[in-house]
């Protein structure tokens, strides 16, 4: 029995449908895209040694809807705008210190998790199985904890890195997953037809 989950080579599901616009569309969804990720980034809970932010919730977001080419390019788009000293990473840093410091892990994690998200998206994990779709986003917190837990546990230890760096985020990472599936379902063309039922 095959299913849409990994059968497609084709994106089944764009809302944005970025892939078949002009590259100057593209460059304007990265510009949108970057300045979302900013603003994500200025909704911020303080927490030690790292605060919880909704940039999880909105890598995963263009992840999904950008797919996983162009997610993952916005995403490295807007750290180094951030690397370069625009105010665009959380409550307003910037600057390349936050790329070897204790938050570097997640920083370089927020690519790869645009990407992984973006590619089961385009395989039927998205608006149109929204189930799918938050196993999706869940993934993607998860990848973005552990990465950032691994890098955590070399500056501070294993066990307090865990203790400091995963566990706290547990429950906001199940709410963003959750929050981000509701959007995808919510957005126009958010229904997306199975391709290859």
């Amino acid at each position: 029995m095959t299913d849409v989950a990994f059968s497609s080579s084709k994106p089944s599901f764009s809302p944005l449908r970025l892939q078949d616009r002009s590259l100057a569309w593209q460059i304007g969804a990265v510009v949108l895209g970057t300045l979302f990720l900013a603003l994500s980034s200025y909704v911020e809970v303080p927490m030690v040694p790292v605060p919880v932010t909704m940039q999880t919730f909105a890598v995963t977001l263009v992840g999904a809807l950008y797919g996983w080419r162009l997610g993952a390019l916005t995403i490295a788009a807007w750290l180094v705008e951030g690397a370069v000293g625009f105010p665009v990473l959380s409550g307003g840093a910037a600057g390349a210190a936050h790329f070897v410091g204790p938050t570097a892990g997640y920083l370089f994690a927020f690519p790869l998790v645009g990407a992984l998200v973006g590619w089961l998206a385009e395989r039927g994990w998205n608006g149109n199985r929204v189930v799918l779709a938050f196993v999706a986003m869940l993934l993607g917190n998860l990848a973005c904890l552990v990465l950032g837990t691994a890098w955590l546990a070399v500056m501070i230890g294993a066990e307090q890195a865990v203790t400091f760096g995963f566990l706290p985020f547990i429950v906001g990472g199940l709410l963003k997953s959750a929050l981000g599936a509701a959007t995808l379902m919510a957005l126009p063309g958010g229904k997306a037809k199975p391709v290859n039922p």
